[in-house]
């Protein structure tokens, strides 16, 4: 084979190689683009029964609280048996706030323990990772 014939040979492979690259490129950014519309229509959709869920979540919160009121109403007519009407309802509302002050503590020690809100283990795994990796990279 000649020399021109070589190089022409090299400039058909060219842009054969080329426009494979290009269409490999343009199918390579449809993909990307469906796999994104498909990813946005599913989250729409999730999105739609999280907030019918969420919705859903409240009013059972609601119910529960008022729930919650009819046993507190409950448990003051009871105790109203034994004692006066006033004694009873002070009764449960000193047990009431008794209730919500152990919470309160409770609540405020887990929120010391998540601060500060970084991944201290996961940063901590990292930094070591790093220093694994420079000390193969100077070996």
């Amino acid at each position: 084979m000649s020399l021109p014939e070589h190089n022409a040979r090299i400039g058909e492979s060219d842009s054969s190689v080329g426009e494979l690259v290009k269409r490999a490129s343009e199918q390579l950014s449809e993909l990307v683009r469906g796999e994104m519309r498909l990813a946005r229509a599913e989250l729409t959709e999730k999105g739609k029964r999280a907030g019918l869920g969420g919705g859903l979540l409240g009013g059972a919160a609601l119910i529960a609280v008022i729930a919650l009121q009819a046993l507190v109403a409950t448990a003051i007519a009871l105790l109203a048996l034994a004692v006066s009407v006033w004694a009873a309802a002070a009764i449960v509302t000193g047990a009431l706030f008794v209730i919500a002050a152990v919470l309160a503590l409770l609540g405020k020690k887990q929120v010391a323990r998540a601060v500060p809100p970084a991944p201290e283990a996961a940063i901590d795994s990292v930094k070591a990772d790093v220093e694994e990796i420079k000390g193969r990279a100077h070996r």
